[in-house]
Order: structure tokens, then sequence, then C-alpha cells
């Protein structure tokens, strides 16, 4: 496909058709992850891919109980990828506090950005899960202290088409040279 054509047809898939996603074509996807630009090179991600049946029904067991369960859909979903963030180097925390911006969350969302394209590439749908319990997903996986699991991405091959979802007209987002 076309990037563009990538771009404008990817859309968000909560149901999944019950089979497999090669790990070859997983490790596409988070190779495409690996190569996303981040500040100062900081490269602050690390990927847990979940794709084991019984290890992901537990993993969904703890971090979608609660308030946390209208999210209990992604258990369906034959790939779990956790994105587990790092706040990054010396240079880019010094950013982080300088600019008020924690630049290692806008590096995340490039890296799983690339990630889901080139996953829709491969006839694979994917969903950004941020409803979750952080917390109970890092004692799952005994993260160390500084590292949190931001989000998950479900994969998996969508189980139907996509409705249509309208997105704003360009004239709506973009001005030129003033804010308008």
């Amino acid at each position: 496909m076309e990037l563009i054509q990538v771009i404008s047809s990817r859309h968000s898939v909560r149901k999944f058709q019950d089979k497999p996603v090669a790990r070859e074509k997983i490790n596409q996807c988070l190779e495409a992850a690996r190569l996303a630009p981040s500040a100062c090179n900081a490269q602050p991600w690390h990927f847990i891919v979940i794709d084991d049946p019984q290890i992901k029904a537990d993993f969904c067991r703890e971090v979608f109980s609660g308030v946390y369960a209208i999210s209990k859909w992604a258990e369906k979903a034959p790939v779990l990828i956790a994105a587990v963030s790092d706040k990054g180097n010396f240079v880019s925390r010094m950013g982080n506090f300088i600019r008020r911006t924690e630049f290692y969350l806008v590096d995340h969302g490039i890296a799983c950005e690339h990630l889901v394209l080139r996953a829709w590439d491969l006839g694979i749908g994917s969903c950004w899960i941020g409803w979750l319990n952080s917390d109970k997903a890092a004692r799952f996986f005994h993260l160390p202290d500084g590292k949190k699991i931001e989000h998950l991405i479900a994969l998996g091959y969508p189980a139907q088409e996509a409705a249509s979802h309208g997105r704003k007209k360009l004239e709506e987002i973009v001005s030129y040279n003033a804010f308008k």
C-alpha cells in the first residue's frame, strides 16, 4: 500500500478474528517502532509482547478490573503489546523539565504510530489502549522503579469492516501565520 493509503484507511479495531499473528509479522511492526525518532535519540521505550493466551488472560484480569473493565474486550485480541516507558537520558529529562513537556511520551506516540501503521500495512488491525491499571501492570511484569506501562496496543486480524468515522476538514484544523 502507498503510505497515504495506510494512513487514511487505518482505524481502531476492537473485534478480532480468532487467528494468531505470526511473530515474524509482530517483529516487522516492532522494527518499525524501533526505527522511530526520539528526543536526543533517547529511544525511551521497551515493548513486552503478550501472545501466550494464559499469560494474556492473567494480565487482562489484573489490569482491566474495577473502573478499567471497559477495556476488557482487549483480552480477545490475539496479541497485546505493552509499551513500557523510560524517562530518557539526562539531556532529554532536562528538556522535559525546562519545557514542561514529557518528551518521552511524545517519543512513545511516534514509535507506536509507526508500529500500528506497519501493522495495518500488513493487514493487521490495532487499537491503542490507555485505560488500564498501570500500577497492576507494572507489578505483573515486575518492572523496576521508573518504568511504567503507558499504554497497550491490541493486535489481530479484524473480524469486521469498520464503520467510517469522519474527520474534520483540513480548513478546520489549519491556519497559516496566525491562530484562527
